[in-house]
């Protein structure tokens, strides 16, 4: 098991940025096995402004976003890239995805992915996300990696 990761270190591991960055904090992870992480959903969320004016609801779509990003990092966290490039994880899937309750400002969705199996540049994930002890969301998630010249 590992030590916890910050928003800094999260911003080196996604190509995501404000308003699309999904994770807030890594709790922790075991390469090429599982990640667990969070998001700290407020009303300051621009996608609030449209989902649902007077109801707010955050949409399902960035639910299984946010699990694709938890997926990313632990994909980046588990391999290394040659010097001078990094991993551009790109969604390639999605299978199973089910919403069971609705997720409102003030929540925090914990996010856990745990690896399914990776070949060559697909990696495919399960990913739950809770809100405390319930069931939000959950997906069967897949990847594909491209090594890229890295910029940072």
């Amino acid at each position: 098991m590992s030590e916890s990761i910050d928003i800094i270190r999260i911003l080196d591991l996604l190509p995501h940025r404000y308003p699309f960055i999904l994770v807030d904090r890594v709790l922790e992870y075991k390469e090429f096995d599982y990640l667990v992480a969070t998001k700290n959903v407020t009303i300051n969320e621009p996608f609030f402004m449209g989902h649902f004016p007077g109801n707010p609801i955050m949409p399902g779509v960035l639910m299984l976003e946010a699990l694709a990003q938890a997926s990313a990092i632990l994909s980046n966290l588990s391999r290394t890239a040659t010097e001078g490039h990094e991993f551009l994880y790109f969604f390639a899937g999605i299978d199973n995805a089910k919403f069971k309750q609705i997720v409102t400002p003030g929540d925090q969705l914990r996010l856990e992915v745990k690896l399914v199996g990776q070949k060559r540049a697909f990696w495919r994930m399960h990913g739950e996300a809770f809100v405390g002890d319930k069931l939000v969301c959950s997906a069967d998630l897949m990847s594909a990696a491209k090594e890229i010249k890295s910029d940072r």
